[in-house]
């Protein structure tokens, strides 16, 4: 069982004042994810699904992929300054 520590349910209080879903991923149970718009963080572990394919870039999950946009990459990394940011601030 995952027991969080008075810091950790400051994180994640913060996170959600800041729009960030707090969410479960089945296959990670003893972990917790975030969650805003298109971008999930699993709290934790490093885990990468933007990979390279025939020299595109892609986001892959499961079955599905979407190429790595100018757009998308700048969300993704607005997304994660915003986690950091967040979390640094919990010093």
């Amino acid at each position: 069982m995952l027991e969080l520590t008075v810091k950790h349910v400051a994180a994640l209080h913060l996170l959600r004042e800041n729009h960030f879903e707090i969410v479960a991923f089945p296959m990670y149970a003893n972990h917790v994810g975030i969650r805003r718009g298109e971008y999930a963080l699993l709290l934790a572990e490093n885990i990468s699904v933007r990979v390279k394919r025939d020299g595109n870039q892609l986001f892959v999950w499961k079955k599905n992929q979407a190429q790595a946009t100018p757009a998308r990459l700048e969300a993704l990394s607005q997304f994660r300054a915003d986690v950091l940011g967040i979390l640094a601030g919990l010093g």
